[in-house]
């Protein structure tokens, strides 16, 4: 016979006879519930749960009017009221019946109170497991964990961790050398979820620390926090195998066969990472910095692994990948400083004294409330165009995140106001039509029918 159909037959019967024990341990608990003490002692348990649900129904709505008088209170404490009121009924059953099982073993025999002992502590269970796992924030994590762990202690109040733990580890998979069990994928999962818990809790904490330490430039702020979050995942990551039995050894050759895949694949995704990283070591943008890309205009709201946040003027927010900012050309207004210098253009007509024009305008842009005046605006004649004599006005402004447009709408006003007032005209063209001698205008009458 082929020695492979040899060890499939031998591990089918392994997993027939293990669940045989388990069937035949679990119609051992049927029967015995038909006892009249055990039959008993599920009425009683029903009716707890009963008494429960009556007092959650009374409590419950007084205890959350009260919650919503606690103004000022801490959040912590707030957050511990809101979890006990969801927990209520629970926390009433767990309380009826340890007492009733306290009660029972004081006037009966132990056996009498056998199955609601074990109700109790799976009910205790229960209750801790739901209230320590809303600690975790990511609603599948924390799923996971919180039935992973009431199995885990349920088999362990029923003893039947052993019966359970090798019929698991009878259903495998075989690749050479290395094996991968149910119970091998189970642990490993409880393992390293518990691992990336505990370091997304140590990320946040870290990351709080690092974004708070002023002496720190803020692309340097990103650039470690991302380094101790790779760190921290990957540490737990692979020191959760290694916990749970995972031989890694096995997976070095297909990491790199994947690795090998993936790179043709996601090229841009890799380029956008190291892309990312470069752009907050040689900090040309950093979060906070005025930017403009293409037809794009806003301030860097946030920098991630694959692309660069943008919020514009308008509420729009873009997601730039940290590719374009290599390679396109980026106008950062504020990367060395504040200071943005703006530049507008206009005429005046011929007639108008262009000292007095040059001194109105820069005293219109100086009244400009954006305007800085410890770097004055100035005026200077570029050309003498067909109708009017052109001029540029530049001044300097120190917050660009405030937009550009608007100031420069700002000196416009200021300056039509100030020539207003002191009767400097604007011109436009025109066009004058003269008629030779000799010529003769006919005005052509409309056709009437």
């Amino acid at each position: 016979m082929d020695p492979e159909t040899t060890d499939f037959n031998a591990a089918l019967a392994r997993i027939m006879e293990i669940g045989q024990g388990l069937f035949d341990q679990g119609g051992v608990f049927l029967n015995s519930l038909m006892r009249p003490w055990n039959a008993y002692q599920v009425v009683i348990a029903l009716t707890l749960f009963l008494v429960a649900h009556v007092l959650n129904a009374i409590v419950a709505p007084r205890l959350y009017e009260w919650m919503r008088t606690r103004e000022g209170w801490a959040k912590w404490r707030l957050r511990l009221l809101v979890l006990v009121h969801r927990r209520l009924r629970m926390i009433f059953f767990v309380g009826l019946i340890w007492l009733t099982v306290w009660i029972m073993r004081e006037v009966t025999w132990p056996s009498r109170s056998y199955l609601l002992t074990i109700t109790a502590n799976l009910s205790l269970a229960w209750l801790i497991i739901a209230l320590t796992t809303r600690m975790i924030s990511n609603p599948l994590l924390r799923t996971i964990v919180r039935y992973g762990a009431w199995a885990w202690i349920t088999l362990q109040i029923l003893g039947l961790t052993d019966e359970v733990g090798r019929l698991l580890d009878s259903i495998a998979l075989e690749f050479g050398e290395t094996r991968f069990s149910v119970l091998l994928l189970l642990q490993a999962v409880l393992v390293v979820g518990l691992l990336l818990f505990a370091a997304r809790f140590l990320s946040a904490q870290t990351s709080v620390r690092i974004q708070s330490n002023e002496e720190l430039s803020p692309s340097l702020r990103v650039l470690t926090v991302k380094l101790v979050q790779v760190l921290l995942y990957g540490a737990a990551f692979f020191i959760g195998l290694r916990a749970a039995g995972v031989d890694l050894t096995g997976l070095a050759v297909l990491s790199g066969a994947i690795g090998v895949g993936l790179g043709f694949g996601l090229q841009k995704v890799v380029s956008n990472l190291v892309s990312g990283i470069i752009l907050l070591l040689d900090k040309s943008v950093k979060p906070g910095d005025v930017i403009s890309l293409g037809e794009t205009f806003g301030w860097i709201n946030a920098m991630g692994a694959r692309y660069v946040s943008i919020t514009t003027r308008d509420g729009k927010e873009y997601l730039i990948p940290n590719e374009d900012l290599i390679t396109g050309q980026v106008v950062n207004w504020s990367h060395s400083n504040d200071f943005v210098r703006l530049d507008i253009y206009f005429g005046t007509a011929y007639g108008d004294d262009p000292h007095l024009v040059r001194r109105i305008a820069i005293e219109a842009a100086k009244s400009a409330n954006r305007v800085l005046s410890t770097r004055p605006p100035v005026c200077h004649i570029v050309g003498f165009g067909d109708s009017s004599v052109d001029y540029i006005l530049r001044f300097w402004i120190s917050d660009p995140t405030g937009g550009l447009t608007n100031i420069r709408g700002d000196v416009y006003l200021a300056l039509w106001d100030a020539f207003q007032e002191n009767g400097i005209s604007i011109p436009f063209p025109q066009r004058e039509v003269k008629m030779l001698s000799g010529s003769e205008l006919s005005v052509g009458e409309g056709r009437r029918d």
